[in-house]
């Protein structure tokens, strides 16, 4: 069971280590976040941090990681990385791309301090082919679209300063776990 998971996240890393152009890749990522109705935050957000890919994977237990780039008012500020953890069960692996804006300087602020965490009740919108649901402690939520092109952004409304958007490149994952998302930062 460990080998399984210790090679499915050893395949899902060395993915992301052996991608090519990353500067085009975070481009193309900002695109489609926006072809998919997020065009108006990177307008009005004070900064984003934006993850071309994430690599997920689980057996029981499941992690995820990905790197990506802080901009602030649409400038390359510095690195960031996101790491989760989460338990429960799950089976299969998926990747997505993430996108964070920030609602103002404080917000932003706060992201860039160092280590930053989001808790188990993180709400993350969905915008293609796939479905989610979440509870937390603000309520309850359940989005679904059948693709990019026709993908909803449901209420998408900041909550302390910040807001999530996905997209699902692929994959296969049965999930009903807890868990959090722990995001680092490197200056530029």
């Amino acid at each position: 069971m460990k080998l399984m998971l210790r090679t499915t996240l050893l395949i899902l890393f060395m993915s992301l280590v052996f991608s090519t152009a990353w500067a085009d890749e975070y481009s193309a990522t900002k695109k489609m976040f926006e072809d998919a109705g997020a065009s108006n935050l990177f307008k009005s957000a004070y900064g984003y941090a934006l993850f071309p890919t994430i690599g997920k994977a689980g057996f029981i237990v499941g992690g995820a990681y990905g790197k990506g780039r802080v901009y602030e008012q649409g400038n390359y500020l510095g690195d960031t990385a996101m790491t989760q953890a989460t338990i429960g069960f799950q089976l299969g692996g998926e990747g997505f791309s993430q996108v964070v804006f920030f609602e103002d300087k404080r917000a932003l602020s706060e992201f860039t301090k160092g280590n930053f965490e989001f808790g188990a009740d993180v709400n993350a919108v969905a915008l293609t082919a796939a479905a989610s649901a979440s509870a937390n402690t603000s309520g309850s939520s359940a989005t679904a679209s059948g693709g990019k092109n026709n993908a909803i952004t449901g209420s998408g409304g900041y909550y302390k300063g910040m807001v999530t958007f996905t997209i699902t490149k692929g994959g296969l994952m049965y999930e009903a776990s807890v868990g959090g998302q722990k995001f680092s930062y490197t200056k530029r």
